[in-house]
Parts: C-alpha cells; structure tokens; sequence
C-alpha cells in the first residue's frame, strides 16, 4: 500500500492539471483513471471529439466558402461516417500520447482501474486484469466527469437510438436525425449534422435554448438554424421514442405529434459519474443528478481533505474551467498559494456557427437596473467578412453609461471562440469604450468588429467627463 499526498480520481482537465499542479510543488501524486487510456470524457468522448468532428464536417462539406459559391458546393461530396473518424483517431491519439508525456515529465503515476472509497483516506483500485490495489493519500482530487443521462424509457441501443457518447461511434450517416434536448451538447451535434446537409429536428421541453446567453444573440442564432432549414420544436415534451418495423425511429410528442427520422440523438443532460465511488465511505454524499457540492473558491467537498472539480461539480462544465478548478484545488490542497477563480469566464459553445461570451447579458443588466448601452458589429460590415464570405455573424458589446466600462461581450458567428478573447481581457482589467475606439486593430480582421461595435455604441452615448 503506497501513501501519496494527493491522490486524484479521474484524468481528464481537472485531474491532468491538479495533478501536475501538485507534482511541481514537489508533492507524490497518482492519478487512478478507469478509461482505456487517459484523458478522460474530455479526450474520449466530449471536448476533443466533438470539436474534431465538427471541424472535419466543415472541411469536407466546404461549409465555410459556401458563401461564394453557393448551398451545393462540396469538397468531398459522398462523406462517409468513416471519413469522420479517420481524422477523429488522428486526433485523440496525439491527445493522450501528449497528456501522457506530461505526467511521465513530471513525474506523476498513473494507475489503470476503477477506485472506490473504503475509509476517509483510503481507496481500493480494482485494475483491468481483476488485480485490487489499496492506495492512501493525505488528499484526494475527484474529477470523475458525468455520464450520459439515460432515462429508463428512451431505449438507448448506440445503433439508432444514440446518447451523446455513442453518437461518435456512428456506423453510417442518417439520412435524417431528431435530436431531444436543446442544450449545449444538443445543440452542437444538430448544427454540426446540419451542416452534412442531414435533416435534423431539435425538441425542446423548454420555450427556449441556452438560457445562460443573451436572448438577442439566441435571436440570431435560432433565424440561422431555421434558414437552414433546421426544424426546431420549442416547448414539446417526448412522450416516447420507438423503433419501427421499417427500421426508423419515431418519436411521440405531447398532444399527438409524431416525428420519423432515421436516427435519435437523446442528448437531455449529464450525470456526475460518482455511483461506483463508494462515497458513503469516506463522508460524501452526491445530489439526484450525481454532482459533488464544494465550496466555489477553494473547491472544498464537505470532507476538509476531499476536493472535486470538474464536470461533477456542475455549470459551467466547460473544459477551460475544469482546468482552472483542479489548479486552485491543488494549490489549496498541497497548503500552497492559490488564486482565486475569475467572476467572469468566457463560455464556448462549439456550434454552426459558434456562440462565445463573457459578462453579464443585457438581461441581467437590466435586472440590475444598470443604465446601459450597447454597440452592434455585423461581421458582414467588416473586409475580413466579405473576403471569407461571410453574410452572418454578430459582435455585441454592453456598456455602462456611468463608468462606460465594459459589463459584457457576445459573439455567433465564425471565430466567435476565439474572438471572445479580446472582450475577456478588456473587462476583467476594468476596461472602458474608450479602449476600444482609441486602439488601432489589425486590418483586415473579424477582430475590427469590436471596433465597429464600439462606434456604434459611442455614437449614442455622452461624451466622457
């Protein structure tokens, strides 16, 4: 039995950086993953493969010159599902073989299998080969991730009835897809099978998506999604999915409504995979949805040498932030100098075309009763736009009269992930509209929009005393 100084459960963002965080202060550390290889759902089934599989369906569909030459251009016009996964292989492998030379670098041990709690600071590792380990630590980092939500009345078979992880196992292309659940993952994969000119209905229980962003950015986002002849059903609830003798699936909605399809994406949530953690054992305890609570500027469970990070501690499971928390649990775990987390995060959405934003929505700035102004960029009213062919794309920007300071930035649109940055940086050092109509910006570039966005807003708002 090997005593560490934390012992950290699960390699995905969270664990791969409060891992290394740790081993360069000096400390042991092991990290127990149960996964084929490291990683974790980000590597294997989550942030990395989506992505891919999103950037190679707009490469072979020629989707982003589309604007020059039409609806029907094709770079590769019979895509196959196995075109989508030779790329996706290419890409997860350089992933793990990189996190790998990471924690050999640092000197981190890895152990294959799945561990359970069996006291406060103890674990039993069962490992592939039926070998059980039992391992202490002074501390302990839970990154287990989720797991797709299954309900017992959507038969999942990942062969036409598919969740969110069995999706990128697809065999073939549908022919058409209806996609239940309108969030964020939802939402990606119905854009990015739009995009292969797949037809794809959403349904949604709720009378809207994505609620955490700005309506006027959703606005935009859901008349581009309908242009493309996406079909979108707000405020149905599924009664039942089925499979027919013909081989397709239906699904019922409430008040009669059925929709055929070829296939089913149920992409309704996320659970904390905490089941097999024996938590009982060491204090713990896991919410209905399987999620951790900790404290949000430490990352301290209940339990004072327990911490958790990650998607199991619930929104905003991003991967950006993952990394972040298992870095700040680590400093405080190891007794070291932590930092604490930004209030303002930007928040990615991998869509066709991509959602980005950061600060406060116009929403809660009018709930807070601030006096506000905003300044719109269309990315069509910029060079860079019209030499890539764009003819959609928004840039907003939300700026209090009093301070004029920056209180949010939102971005649909090509780039949108990567633009956000220079919005990010702007208000959490404080910055003003004045930064942003003073400054020169590379020309011709999508990033002039922030300018654009910053005149139009200048224009309705009183000189600065």
């Amino acid at each position: 039995m090997d005593h560490y100084d934390l012992i950290v459960i699960g390699s995905g963002p969270a664990g791969r950086r409060a891992a290394i965080q740790a081993a360069k202060f000096g400390r042991k550390v092991l990290v127990v993953e149960r996964g084929r290889r490291v990683g974790g759902v980000s590597v294997h089934t989550g942030t990395i493969p989506s992505k891919t599989l999103r950037e190679t369906v707009l490469n072979l569909t020629g989707w982003r010159e589309r604007g020059f030459y039409g609806r029907s251009y094709r770079v590769k016009h019979d895509i196959t599902a196995e075109d989508l996964r030779r790329r996706l292989h290419i890409t997860l492998n350089h992933e793990i073989e990189v996190l790998e030379h990471q924690f050999a670098r640092n000197h981190v041990d890895t152990l294959r299998g799945e561990a359970k709690f069996t006291g406060e600071k103890e674990i039993e590792v069962c490992c592939e080969e039926g070998e059980i380990v039992h391992h202490t630590a002074d501390n302990f980092l839970l990154a287990v991730g989720t797991v797709p939500y299954r309900p017992d009345d959507i038969p999942i078979d990942n062969e036409s009835i598919f969740d969110s992880d069995g999706i990128l196992e697809l065999e073939r292309l549908p022919r058409s897809l209806t996609v239940i659940g309108a969030g964020v993952i939802g939402i990606e994969y119905a854009t990015i099978f739009n995009s292969l000119d797949i037809g794809v209905t959403v349904v949604e229980p709720r009378d809207s998506m994505l609620d955490f962003i700005d309506r006027e950015l959703i606005e935009d986002f859901t008349y581009q999604l309908r242009d493309r002849r996406m079909v979108i059903r707000f405020g149905r609830k599924v009664e039942k999915v089925s499979k027919t003798k013909d081989g397709s699936c239906r699904v019922q909605l409430e008040g009669g409504r059925n929709i055929r399809s070829d296939m089913v994406l149920f992409a309704a949530g996320r659970m904390g995979a905490t089941d097999s953690l024996n938590l009982e054992a060491c204090g713990l305890e896991a919410d209905h949805r399987g999620r951790l609570k900790v404290d949000q500027q430490t990352f301290c469970t209940n339990v004072p040498h327990i911490y958790a990070a990650g998607d199991v501690i619930g929104f905003p499971s991003l991967a950006s932030t993952s990394m972040e928390q298992g870095r700040i649990a680590a400093c405080h775990a190891m007794g070291e100098a932590g930092y604490n987390p930004p209030e303002y995060f930007p928040y990615g959405i991998y869509s066709v075309p991509e959602i980005s934003t950061i600060g406060m929505t116009e929403e809660e700035i009018i709930e807070r009763e601030i006096p506000y102004e905003i300044g719109i960029a269309r990315f069509r009213e910029t060079s860079r736009g019209h030499i890539m062919g764009l003819d959609t794309g928004m840039l907003k920007m939300i700026f209090s009269l009093k301070t004029r300071r920056l209180l949010g930035c939102h971005i649909v649109g090509e780039g949108a992930t990567e633009l956000i940055h220079i919005g990010q940086a702007v208000l959490n050092l404080g910055g003003t509209l004045d930064y942003f109509v003073e400054n020169t910006f590379n020309y011709p570039t999508l990033a002039e929009a922030y300018k654009i966005a910053a005149l139009d807003a200048w224009n309705r708002m009183p000189p600065a005393k």
